[in-house]
């Protein structure tokens, strides 16, 4: 039972979290907040509710290591699919066509506030204020100082991409963005306490369980987003929506944080949490790797990095497994 229960919170979330991402679109561009900023916040709050919803849960039922685990792992998992996207559409070299200097940015931003979570897993000292951990302020002041430098045009990625599949008027988008919401919420609170209880019979750490299992399965919506933009060759949407997508992650954590009254939640958790904070960097520095280079190599060397990337994330799955 517990096993159904998780695979079918898993199925709901990623069919709501898909409709909650178009009707989100709808709004920001039918409506009076219609704005780059706002829209770009609506949309990845929609992707992003999925693994905010089965954190919190996992707050509640007081397992910071599901928590945690979801966001970081969330993070990994996005990069797994463009790293398996990239070599299977190797004969395309998306890299190659993708504008580094709108992308750097985000993904320099990104390797950063990773580098953050690593330094506040190692250091043994709990610097805190209010509860919640010094490092989440930090990684919001960055976040709120970051998007200066960021690139704009995410607005028109998002627009594009919405124009595949059926439009809305702005009254039935707002209705099903609620009614998406709370299918989500839900959904995601029984795919957390599933996930818990799973860790509790099979004997699987609760890092595992939520750093691969349940982060897989809260990041599959961006996969949909990623098969879309590579449907219409956008290839810039389909890495933009990743890193953006990770960013915002990482400030869900300061949400977490502050729901976890028993302190900062990442002086909370098992050391198992470190390898995939440092999973994250590597695959980060990896994709700006890629992102940089302008190679004139057949289409397997091309995919050297992205193969590389799938093999350390399933090494690192199996080591914590």
């Amino acid at each position: 039972m517990v096993y159904f229960i998780f695979l079918l919170s898993a199925v709901i979330v990623v069919y709501a979290a898909v409709y909650l991402n178009r009707f989100g679109d709808v709004i920001s561009r039918k409506s009076t907040l219609s704005g780059a900023v706002v829209g770009t916040f609506l949309i990845a709050g929609a992707t992003s509710l999925p693994e905010l919803t089965t954190s919190l849960t996992a707050v509640y039922i007081d397992n910071p290591d599901i928590a945690v685990g979801n966001m970081l792992g969330s993070n990994v998992f996005n990069l797994l699919i463009i790293a398996v996207v990239d070599m299977i559409y190797r004969k395309r070299k998306m890299f190659n066509a993708i504008d580094e200097k709108q992308h750097m940015p985000t993904a320099v931003a990104g390797i950063v506030f990773t580098l953050i979570v690593v330094a506040a897993l190692i250091l043994p000292f709990d610097f805190s204020l209010f509860n919640i951990g010094i490092e989440m302020f930090i990684l919001v002041g960055l976040y709120i100082a970051a998007t200066r430098f960021i690139n704009q045009g995410e607005e028109e990625e998002i627009d594009e991409a919405a124009a595949v599949g059926k439009d809305y008027s702005l009254k039935g988008a707002v209705t099903g963005f609620i009614i998406t919401a709370l299918l989500v919420f839900a959904s995601g609170s029984a795919l957390s306490i599933s996930g818990d209880q799973l860790a509790q019979q099979t004997g699987m750490s609760s890092s595992f369980v939520g750093s691969f299992l349940i982060a897989a399965s809260t990041s599959l919506p961006e996969l949909v987003t990623v098969l879309v933009a590579m449907k219409m060759s956008n290839y810039g949407m389909a890495l933009g929506s990743i890193l953006g997508s990770n960013l915002f992650n990482l400030q869900l954590l300061a949400v977490t944080d502050i729901f976890y009254q028993k302190g900062a939640i990442l002086q909370s958790l098992s050391s198992t949490h470190l390898p995939v904070a440092l999973l994250s960097a590597a695959m980060l520095f990896l994709t700006v790797f890629m992102v940089n280079r302008k190679p004139k190599e057949n289409s397997f060397r091309y995919a050297v990095p992205s193969l590389i990337m799938i093999v350390i994330y399933f090494a690192a799955s199996y080591q914590m497994f």
